[in-house]
């Protein structure tokens, strides 16, 4: 990958805060930091409370999005699911509604302070709005013990599942998982268990999933995704990290050169935010994205500025990022 100066980077770089409708992974804002290069805009956008070595793989993404041409895509358009936060069950139609045409939605589940009655009462929300063709997939975030996700798969069996996503943290809990619910037929994805590992291909060598859950951010950009999804040999699955429309495209062009795409994608989360940085987001219409990059309004760029001091903040951090790829 080639390295711009950090002076490239700095010049231009743009931070932004863009409110959500819903809490969604404990927050009511987004922060990102946007910046042009020579093919377009791209974005950097790790959670504030990831360290700079994890937050380096996300500068890294942006850098090959921003100066590199992507990959040739395979398809021109890229089905994506409806993501449901942690809500009321009488909230849900409220947040289908924001995803035209989705045929999949994705269920957070296990959300800290709730209870599993919680869960399914949410869960048979959505299959309820859904009708009996539509696909229903949940996310744990890694939350449960094995004995606990196992209770909770039973409980959620009967809304039919696409699958489980990281209801345990750990490989060997995943695994061990997958061995007891195998004649349930319900499949697991690992999602932190691949982006969030020194060794992302632990989670196939292991056995302990079905198919992977894939970021272009944190995991370096899109070809060291493709090459991680073709060394594991599983099904994959492109998610989002509640992008803005500029970060979604990333994932879209990661999408659009996987060789096969069985899933829906998870790269519908601009419907979740409030605001964006265009004014066409990148939202489903009839369940679909397309394929292309994302130019963000100068006008809405200016209107949902960070502060100052959250400014100095991201410049700082894109400072020590920088410093940690020059280091190789």
């Amino acid at each position: 990958m080639h390295l711009p100066p950090l002076s490239d980077l700095r010049t231009g770089a743009r931070v932004v805060a863009l409110p959500l409708h819903t809490r969604f992974r404990g927050i009511l804002v987004r922060e990102a930091m946007l910046f042009e290069g020579p093919e377009g805009w791209a974005e950097f956008s790790p959670f504030p409370e990831y360290d700079d070595t994890e937050s380096a793989a996300w500068l890294a993404a942006a850098i090959e999005y921003g100066w590199e041409e992507a990959p040739d895509p395979v398809r021109e358009t890229i089905p994506v699911n409806a993501t449901v936060p942690a809500v009321a069950a009488a909230s849900v139609p409220d947040v289908l509604a924001r995803f035209d045409g989705c045929r999949t939605a994705k269920i957070k589940v296990a959300e800290p302070g709730q209870t599993l009655a919680d869960d399914v009462a949410r869960v048979r929300a959505v299959r309820a709005a859904m009708g009996p063709e539509g696909r229903i997939r949940v996310d744990a975030n890694g939350a449960w013990n094995v004995d606990e996700a196992e209770h909770a798969v039973h409980a959620l069996a009967e809304f039919d599942l696409e699958y489980v996503e990281q209801p345990c943290a750990t490989v060997p809990e995943l695994a061990e998982l997958r061995a007891r619910i195998r004649y349930m037929d319900i499949p697991i994805a690992a999602d932190e268990s691949v982006r969030k590992a020194a060794d992302p291909l632990a989670v196939a060598r292991a056995g302990a999933a079905d198919l992977l859950v894939v970021k272009v951010q944190p995991l370096g950009g899109v070809r060291r995704v493709l090459a991680v999804v073709a060394d594991a040999g599983l099904p994959a699955v492109v998610s989002s990290a509640l992008d803005t429309s500029v970060g979604l495209a990333m994932g879209v062009a990661l999408a659009a050169a996987l060789p096969e795409l069985e899933f829906d994608c998870g790269l519908g989360t601009a419907s979740l935010l409030a605001a964006d940085v265009t004014a066409d987001p990148l939202r489903p219409r009839s369940g679909e994205l397309p394929v292309g990059r994302v130019t963000p309004d100068a006008e809405l760029l200016g209107a949902h500025a960070a502060s100052p001091e959250r400014r100095d903040w991201w410049l700082a951090r894109l400072e020590r990022c920088h410093a940690i790829l020059a280091a190789g």
